[in-house]
Parts: structure tokens; C-alpha cells; sequence
């Protein structure tokens, strides 16, 4: 049987026997997926919302990262909210896989922490789902936005609308 490590092993051995200068052991293959990673974090930490913190348990691992959201205004104010963010090895084809780890109430959260957000859909009707253009800082931001002022509003007017 074939294992990863067993393939590592073989294809170290192919680079050693070689005389090319320009293989070497310490180079690897780097996925697509975590090139995009290393600008993308880069970029994300620079424009983090002052409401939300990013931590990642094993600095080697981009792919797998913790959000928290501490909202400053509407009805989640003064909350703390952690997401688990992980980044599929067909990132920037699909979306990440963000699933929220704190029990709240919310119209966007389930009960078992997974969001409805379109632009963590694969698939949207309207249009507005994942597309390879979008990055993790639009994933961020659009987390925040669930608990921003702007969001109560909506909420309001929709029990004025239909609540009657």
C-alpha cells in the first residue's frame, strides 16, 4: 500500500540521486491554495475590523483558523463570538468552510453553528455566492456584518414589514 510518507520518502530519494543544481530537499511542492493563503492573511490581518481578532492555533496551517467577533453596537454588544474557519485544498474554487463555535440566537446560525451567508454558498440563486474573485477578508467582513447596527435595521424593519 502506498502511504504519503512512504511517497516522500521515494521521491526524496529521486531528488538525491539527481545532479541537478536546482532540486534540493528543502524545496517542497506549495499547494495553490496556501500561495493564495500567505497574500491573503498578509492582506487580512492589514485590514482586520477593529471588532474581530484572527488566531491561528499552528502558524504552519493557514488553512485552519479561529475568528472572534466582539461586536460594539446592536444587539450583540459586548458578545464574543469564535468561528472556526477552514480553507478546502480547492480554495479559491470553493468556499471555506466556517462554522460558528458559540451558542447564540441568531436568524444566520443554526443551532449546531453552521451560517447562512450567500457568500458562503457554492451556489447562490441571486448571484451574490462564492466566486474565485472573493478572498477571506470579504469572509471576515462579511461575519461582522451579522452583528453590526446595520443588521438590527434590517431585522426592524422586517417586523414592521411582516409582523403584524
Amino acid at each position: 500500500m502506498l502511504t504519503l510518507a512512504s511517497k516522500l520518502k521515494r521521491d526524496d530519494g529521486l531528488k538525491g540521486s539527481r545532479t541537478s543544481a536546482t532540486t534540493s530537499d528543502s524545496t517542497r511542492r506549495v499547494s495553490v491554495r496556501d500561495k493564495l493563503l500567505v497574500k491573503e492573511v498578509a492582506e487580512l490581518e492589514a485590514n482586520l475590523p477593529c471588532t474581530c481578532k484572527v488566531h491561528f492555533p499552528d502558524p504552519n496551517k493557514l488553512h485552519c483558523f479561529q475568528l472572534t467577533v466582539i461586536p460594539d453596537e446592536g444587539y450583540y454588544q459586548g458578545g464574543k463570538f469564535q468561528f472556526e474557519t477552514e480553507v478546502p485544498d480547492a480554495y479559491n474554487m470553493v468556499p471555506p468552510k466556517v462554522k460558528c463555535l458559540t451558542r447564540i440566537w441568531h436568524p444566520n446560525i443554526t443551532e449546531t453553528g453552521e451560517i447562512c451567508l450567500s457568500l458562503l454558498r457554492e451556489h447562490s440563486i441571486d448571484g451574490t455566492g462564492w466566486a474565485p474573485t472573493r478572498t477571506l477578508k470579504d469572509v471576515v467582513w462579511g461575519l461582522n456584518s451579522l452583528f453590526t447596527e446595520d443588521f438590527r435595521n434590517k431585522v426592524d424593519d422586517y417586523i414592521k414589514r411582516y409582523a403584524r
